[in-house]
């Protein structure tokens, strides 16, 4: 019985790794044509064109690094310090409803309805109107995560303060900020993985000007280039790996 269930956890694992290793392999292949089990070509070629410059991969690889860092640290901090205000609200639910508007329409309908407004003021087809177009997103998510911290105890630790003679700043430097510190880092990794895979709203804003990873990605695979999509999804891949390690071992461990 044991050796059947450690078959089947075997099996599991593996059909989970497959992908990935899949890519792996394919990103240091070349000229790979069924029905041949091996690749004429495997070694480090595609990946020296990566850092030489060669493919563009490297500058979107540092363009979504900017990007998803500027979407995540604003949307994390505004939406911490906006959904007291929310929370406290006596039309909480109306405000929390509102909150939602962003996510009835598909990204790229919603990008369609907001690219008028971007036009208009300057930001489309260019990087600060992709950032403020996913901070519009990933905002509303902040909002909402942060909802249920700001509760009865919450509350009473702000009287708690106010009564000892606290000021509003001590107030967030000393209790409210350090108490929801791994919420804030929940907040941040999930706002970042929100802008890091978001494309429906990057491709109408930034109209192909803008090429961010996700972007890289798609042109690829529209070139049946899949040698250098392969590469593209690895680096893809790796900062959501990066942070669920970080996120499992420090944050996680704080929670429970």
């Amino acid at each position: 019985m044991v050796k059947v269930k450690n078959i089947a956890l075997g099996i599991y694992i593996a059909l989970i790794a497959f992908p990935f290793i899949y890519l792996l392999i394919l990103s240091f292949s070349a000229d790979w044509r069924f029905p041949e089990l091996w690749p004429q070509y495997f070694g480090l070629r595609n990946w020296s064109r990566v850092i030489s410059g060669e493919t563009g991969l490297l500058s979107s690889f540092v363009l979504s690094l900017v990007i998803s860092l500027s979407v995540a640290t604003s949307a994390t901090l505004t939406g911490f310090f906006i959904s007291r205000y929310v929370n406290y609200h006596p039309k909480k639910r109306l405000w929390t409803l509102i909150t939602y508007f962003p996510y009835v329409l598909a990204p790229v309908v919603f990008g369609a309805c907001l690219s008028f407004y971007f036009i208009k003021v300057g930001l489309f087809g260019n990087t600060a109107g992709v950032i403020l177009s996913q901070f519009i997103i990933a905002f509303p998510y902040a909002l909402i995560f942060f909802s249920s911290y700001w509760g009865e105890q919450t509350r009473e630790y702000e009287n708690l303060v106010a009564t000892l003679g606290g000021n509003p700043w001590t107030t967030y430097t000393k209790v409210l900020i350090p108490m929801a510190g791994p919420l804030m880092m929940i907040c941040f990794f999930q706002t970042f993985l929100i802008s890091w895979f978001e494309y429906g709203l990057t491709s109408i804003i930034g109209v192909g000007k803008v090429e961010t990873l996700t972007i890289k990605v798609f042109l690829f695979i529209k070139e049946a280039n899949f040698y250098y999509g392969a590469m593209s999804c690895c680096l893809l891949i790796l900062p959501p790996a990066l942070l669920i390690y970080f996120n499992k071992k420090y944050v996680f461990n704080k929670l429970i």
